[in-house]
């Protein structure tokens, strides 16, 4: 089959004049529907642009012992909070609990996609995944070290995920039944991530800010990698349409409940929205996905698996079917497809690295105790 890669990014924008293809793949090419500079990695450039103008500002709130007042005149200020200025308890709690959750979340979503890596169908598909995976790493990385600058080693939040203290993202608790699981989860998975995580640039806790800016960039490639992946199956054979349409039944309530339980029922998004942690609600997140996808759908030729979705003109959004959150707390409480298969699988491979981690840790030991020596310069000769 020739490749379809080219053919995709260059005939999107005309295959549908309404499809939000700018709010997908970022500034990649202009959506006809939206001003320039509308796409969600220009959104992303524009909170860089933002975290660099306002480092050189000044609040004008005098200085870090103001505690308190200090604090508030930073946030009101749309200014970043550094690990050395002071913060409420609870500010910190949250932080924690939300950065902790996401890093761990990186490192148990690559189990699914890794599952594909041996079986993917070709050789070119094979490298893209295992790049994809290394990507994952990668971040998990980037947020336990930004979680550690507020005072919890990582080491502590490993042993709080391995017992059962710390969650992850439920999604990563289905299983991949076939290749077209792969297309699926990088269209819905890490289409809701990045609508999910674009808004997090302007998180008010700098190193967290900083973090989501690079890691929103090399989300946006994951997310067309799995576009292309349906396309090219949805355009294939029957039979490989229909998988397509199967991954895409499967994954598209899960996806729906990535953003949380709905506001009326969110027990931190209110004062993490007060703190500018989070800049807008799960139901308002979750309403973007929806309009994004509903007629992506359409240039994939597949069908999103829910009878009422339909465009509401007096509300200028889409009606949908929420997902079921009954499902999403019995997941979240460890009752998934996978939870146990997943935890299991990150047990034993914490346990089978521990040789790597006492190495790097002699290897470190001894080299602080030689730059401590004395040089043989500095000896004194007798």
């Amino acid at each position: 089959m020739a490749d379809t890669t080219s053919v995709v990014l260059h005939s999107l924008p005309t295959d549908s004049h309404h499809c939000n293809t700018g709010r997908v793949y970022g500034n990649d090419f202009a959506d006809p529907d939206q001003p320039p500079g509308s796409g969600l990695l220009d959104e992303v450039a524009d909170a860089e642009r933002e975290l660099r103008a306002r480092n050189a500002q000044d609040v004008g709130a005098g200085d870090a012992g103001a505690g308190s007042d200090y604090f508030a005149a930073l946030v009101a200020a749309d200014q970043k909070i550094e690990p050395r200025d002071w913060m409420p308890d609870g500010y910190r709690a949250t932080l924690i609990r939300q950065m902790a959750q996401h890093a761990h979340s990186e490192i148990i979503g690559m189990q699914p996609e890794a599952n594909w890596i041996t079986r993917a169908p070709s050789l070119k598909r094979k490298a893209i995944l295992l790049a994809k995976v290394q990507d994952e790493a990668g971040h998990g990385l980037y947020l336990y070290a930004a979680t550690e600058t507020l005072g919890v080693s990582r080491d502590a939040l490993y042993e709080l995920l391995l017992g059962g203290k710390q969650k992850y993202s439920s999604i990563f608790n289905y299983p991949t039944l076939t290749w077209a699981d792969i297309g699926a989860i990088g269209w819905l998975v890490d289409g809701a991530a990045i609508v999910n995580q674009v808004p997090l640039c302007r998180c008010s806790y700098g190193p967290y800010a900083r973090a989501m800016i690079r890691i929103c960039k090399e989300e946006s490639f994951h997310q067309r990698q799995g576009f292309e992946i349906l396309h090219t199956l949805a355009h294939g054979t029957p039979q490989q349409k229909a998988m397509a349409q199967d991954a895409v039944d499967r994954w598209w309530y899960p996806s729906l409940a990535m953003f949380g339980p709905p506001d009326t029922d969110s027990t931190h998004s209110a004062q993490s929205m007060a703190w500018k942690i989070k800049r807008f609600s799960n139901d308002d997140l979750r309403q973007r996905f929806v309009d994004m996808c509903a007629q992506q759908a359409t240039v994939l030729g597949l069908t999103l698996p829910d009878p009422d979705l339909r465009w509401n003109p007096e509300r200028g959004a889409y009606d949908y079917t929420p997902p079921d959150y009954a499902e999403l707390m019995e997941v979240i409480r460890g009752n998934g497809p996978c939870n146990r298969q997943r935890m299991a699988h990150h047990r034993a491979a914490h346990e089978d690295g521990a040789w790597v981690r006492e190495a790097a840790s002699a290897y470190a030991a001894k080299r602080a105790a030689r730059a401590a020596a004395p040089q043989p310069s500095e000896l004194t000769h007798v």
